[in-house]
């Protein structure tokens, strides 16, 4: 689905599966919001999918075009969807992205920077990463409509959900050129420091 601009805000609405084409509209910096359907996996659901991936096996959902939010929910309080969503730490599954990437994904979600390979994988196969707003898990939630298992649900808080989203808030901090907010933020500080 195209590129929507959200009329309220200005900002641009991501709505999975994501084309090349989408992907290649955006770059560091921009400020998005993500519109329907997205996917949960931690730590141990990306060594499960990377382990399934290096056999030949298929992932228990089609992965092509779709955002992956790193956390880990906590149980939702009655009359709720879900508890608190905050990000977790990128880096953690950093080691098991560049195949996830390979095999279609076009997004993640988290906190913090990723690491070279990380980057080149966003490169070579049209990807983005975004970065959640760390410390907001509780307003987060909010922007969640519905949870619905997937797979590896032994793993707890850290099973497979898909998420329905309404205009999840999102910065780009790396985009498909190779452009990383972090590094570009660090380099501007620098400036303004030595100047």
């Amino acid at each position: 689905m195209p590129i929507t601009i959200q009329r309220e805000t200005g900002l641009k609405v991501l709505t999975p599966p994501l084309a090349d084409e989408e992907v290649l509209a955006l770059h560091a910096g921009d400020e998005v919001l993500v519109t329907g359907y997205i996917y949960t996996a931690r730590d141990a659901a990306h060594k499960r999918m990377y382990e399934a991936l290096e056999r030949g096996e298929s992932l228990p959902f089609d992965i092509r075009g779709q955002i992956i939010y790193y956390v880990g929910p906590t149980p939702a309080k009655p009359g709720k969807v879900i508890g608190s969503a905050g990000p977790t730490t990128s880096g953690r599954v950093d080691k098991y992205t560049p195949r996830l990437y390979e095999a279609g994904l076009k997004a993640s979600i988290g906190k913090g920077d990723r690491n070279q390979a990380v980057r080149e994988a966003l490169q070579n196969h049209k990807g983005i990463y975004l970065a959640a707003y760390a410390g907001t898990g509780v307003l987060i939630s909010r922007n969640i409509k519905e949870v619905q298992p997937v797979a590896y649900e032994d793993l707890g808080t850290e099973a497979i959900v898909r998420l329905r989203v309404e205009s999840f808030p999102c910065t780009v901090m790396n985009d498909a050129y190779g452009k990383d907010l972090f590094q570009m933020a660090k380099e501007q500080w620098q400036r303004v420091r030595v100047g």
